[in-house]
């Protein structure tokens, strides 16, 4: 009889491939397809040493080769390549099997595919991965969603492949449906306004003192040691620091001022408009990449008025600490922000996430992964039902000590005409959540003038409508 698998990938690109391997290195029988055949007998030639793969040449080779309940991880592109994937592998699926979609699905396309395979008695599971194909390959942070009954079966599997911090595997149950990919998407959301951040700090260092790119890169090495320790502060050192082979000038002068986007960050602010959560850094990174790539705008305006060229600062070190303490207090805002989200997602759609189990499994193998993640676990294993993270204790501390040169990098900037969306961003979302009274009362005033659409008082309850174009503007309640 033909061995059994544990555990089948298809979808043998990168990620799959890697994902696949890492299995197997872990002891795991993986059997492997792909629809283009090449894919699946490279993988088993080249490192076929590396454990037991079972390779197979169609879709009922692959899935006859499970032992049962059969668990498929399908690593193909989101939209309609999924679809089609598993059109053609749930009928041969068996109830009780389980399905795991591990690519960057959109949450709601997931519910989607979890109502209807339900109706068939299979289990699927969104399954957020984070890392790349390093991390696919040697651990990643793992976020699965859909049934406990189906992480009984994968999450052992799942939780031997995942990056391990402090004994810790950063892989957990998430919760139903679409919860493991809505996480992930608040997760690359946050990476946009942290790399959104870090390349204002660049800017902002390379404006404002005229440093040199590789002079930059050792500032970032130094910061990488303190709180601002993480995977994107340490990789920003590296390609700072990075020569081009063809010119010899800093690889970041000879790249395109245009950065991409794949539409997870869109996703993110989509989402958050439809919960009603302020989300205004990762909307901001959203947006300054969709500036960036306005070329013929950008040339057209080049001669607009307004400030450039050095700002003529007398102590570097001094301004380096501000930068460094704006770039501390942003990302807090940043990440609070995305942990507000996706409290507003589980509520939402009933899923209840623990949020310092997000914060603990994106301590390894994911791209945000940074040591301040350990504060935030902290912060939510302390108050469960914490209103925000700028609230609790050490962060208050924290961005209250940043708070001085927070406001003098946003104000610098706006004088010397250095565009920084993110810093400005998060500190106006700071002063808005601390203020005791908002304009928001004017627009409700307004509102009411010509919609109707009515007003609270603060000193009664009820609703309350003005009749602006009565005589004597009489109010009356409209409970």
């Amino acid at each position: 009889m033909a061995e059994q698998a544990q555990i089948g990938v298809t979808g043998l690109a990168v990620m799959g491939r890697n994902l696949a391997r890492n299995l197997a290195r872990h002891g795991h029988a993986v059997a492997l397809h792909n629809r283009s055949q090449a894919r699946t007998d490279a993988l088993v030639a080249e490192h076929g040493d590396e454990g037991t793969f079972v390779p197979s040449t169609s879709m009922q080779e692959f899935v006859a080769s499970l032992e049962r309940p059969r668990r498929v991880i399908i690593m193909v592109k989101a939209g309609g390549p999924t679809d089609a994937v598993i059109e053609e592998l749930a009928p041969l699926m068996e109830p009780g099997d389980v399905i795991v979609d591990g690519g960057n699905a959109l949450f709601t396309d997931t519910r989607r595919r979890e109502a209807e395979l339900r109706k068939a008695d299979l289990h699927f599971v969104g399954t957020g991965i984070s890392g790349g194909e390093e991390g696919a390959l040697h651990g990643p942070s793992i976020m699965p969603g859909g049934s406990a009954q189906a992480y009984e079966s994968l999450g052992p599997l799942l939780e031997s492949i995942a990056a391990n911090v402090d004994g810790t595997p950063c892989c957990t149950h998430v919760g139903p449906d679409g919860a493991g990919h809505f996480v992930k998407m608040v997760h690359n959301g946050i990476e946009y306004a942290d790399m959104q951040l870090i390349g204002e700090s660049y800017d902002l260092l390379r404006n404002g003192l005229g440093m040199a790119p590789g002079d930059i890169a050792n500032v970032f090495r130094q910061w990488n040691s303190g709180d601002l320790e993480s995977y994107l502060v340490e990789i920003t050192a590296e390609v700072l620091g990075h020569a081009d082979h063809d010119t010899g000038k800093p690889l970041v002068d000879v790249i395109t001022d245009a950065a991409e986007q794949k539409g997870t960050g869109r996703w993110t602010v989509q989402s958050a408009l439809d919960l009603g959560v302020p989300v205004t850094g990762i909307a901001e990174a959203v947006f300054a990449r969709a500036l960036s790539g306005h070329a013929e705008q950008r040339v057209a305006a080049r001669e607009l008025p307004g400030p450039s060229g050095n700002w003529g600062l007398s102590n570097s070190d001094a301004f380096i600490a501000d930068v460094r303490n704006a770039l501390y207090a942003s990302k807090v805002v940043a990440y609070a922000q995305g942990f507000d989200q996706i409290r507003a997602g589980s509520e939402a759609y009933a899923w209840n996430v623990n949020l310092g189990a997000m914060a603990t499994i994106w301590r390894g193998g994911c791209i945000i992964r940074a040591r301040f993640l350990d504060r935030i676990r902290e912060a939510y294993d302390k108050r469960g039902d914490l209103p925000s993270l700028l609230v609790d204790d050490y962060f208050t501390e924290a961005v209250g000590q940043a708070q001085a040169s927070w406001r003098r990098v946003v104000a610098g900037a706006a004088q010397y005409g250095v565009p920084v969306p993110g810093f400005a961003s998060a500190l106006s979302y700071y002063d808005g959540l601390r203020a005791q009274r908002l304009p928001a009362a004017l627009t409700q005033g307004l509102r009411d003038f010509f919609g109707a659409h009515t007003y609270r008082r603060t000193d009664k309850d009820g609703t309350f409508h003005t009749l602006w174009a009565e005589e004597g503007r009489p109010e009356v309640s409209t409970d």
